[in-house]
């Protein structure tokens, strides 16, 4: 039991950490800054770390800068390389494309030159077995994946609040978060947390960071100040203009339900925020429902 609890403390340190470096990835970020937020000796927190997420503390970091980088190139065309490469602590124009390059297969100002809106970044194994970039439009026409929308749901730009939560993280592809959630109503049950609306926050792209790494957050809003330890933690979701959209949809549709939202923000002429997590709303247990619908309200921050 006692080693249980002990892992449990070792992840939710962890994890600690990692929500440290994801909300500071234009400060400096260091083995001595970020084992102060984990509590542990640099020592320690530098084998503890790359034994859970396999990366060290260096690879993470510079991944998730890279990551964001080509986030920001792809969603605003206005930013210069030299706005990126300084703002994410790389030393030069020359460093940050070669580490750019070697990370995607392409370079920055190769990746900010695409015009189509519609693309992804995709990595995928080469013949000779190393990872290459794939810039990739869309297979079907956006007119006709327009019209195959079926789904009658009304999308607004709303003045989110934020929220205080409870979670536990999961890292690995979409839709695998269910154990994840058990563990927390376990968790959240005896405090008297049920009632609070349940939420998952993805913390990565999944067109730009590989499905294995996704880091995803299985939440449940907090009403009031609640003691957390072990794999539970708490984060505060930023307050700010997010494109909303209220979904009555079964599990299969929600693929279609997020193509949907991306398209109207990129045709109403807004750009994703990228400092700020996307994240479902769930306002029904789909198990009462008629149909085993889940009415989710999607949200994506936006300026």
């Amino acid at each position: 039991m006692k080693s249980t609890q002990k892992h449990k403390d070792y992840i939710g340190r962890i994890n600690k950490a990692i929500q440290f470096i994801n909300e500071n990835l234009g400060k400096e970020l260091n083995l001595a800054i970020v084992s102060k937020v984990a509590f542990y000796s640099p020592f320690h927190f530098h084998r503890l770390f790359s034994t859970i997420t396999d990366e060290t503390l260096n690879e993470y970091i510079n991944r998730k800068r890279l990551e964001r980088s080509a986030a920001e190139l792809m969603r605003d065309k206005s930013l210069t390389i030299a706005d990126i490469f300084s703002k994410y602590g790389f030393a030069s124009n020359a460093s940050f494309s070669k580490s750019f390059k070697k990370y995607y297969g392409i370079s920055p100002s190769e990746l900010k030159n695409k015009t189509n809106v519609f693309s992804k970044i995709e990595q995928i194994n080469s013949k000779n077995g190393q990872k290459q970039l794939l810039i990739d439009s869309y297979i079907c026409n956006i007119d006709n994946y327009k019209k195959s929308m079926t789904m009658n749901v009304e999308i607004e730009i709303k003045k989110m609040p934020a929220k205080k939560v409870a979670y536990m993280s999961y890292v690995g592809p979409f839709g695998q978060l269910g154990n994840t959630y058990g563990k927390l109503m376990r968790w959240a049950g005896p405090k008297g947390l049920l009632g609070g609306k349940t939420i998952t926050v993805y913390h990565d792209d999944p067109n730009i960071t590989d499905i294995s790494k996704m880091r995803q957050s299985a939440c449940i809003e907090l009403q009031q100040d609640v003691k957390v330890s072990g794999e539970v933690n708490k984060m505060t979701l930023k307050e700010g203009n997010y494109a909303a959209g209220k979904f009555e949809i079964d599990f299969s549709e929600f693929g279609k339900a997020w193509g949907n939202i991306m398209i109207w923000v990129e045709e109403n002429g807004y750009t994703l925020d990228v400092a700020s997590d996307c994240y479902e709303i769930y306002h029904n247990d789909f198990n009462k429902h008629p149909e085993k619908k889940c009415i989710v309200e999607i949200c994506v921050p936006v300026k």
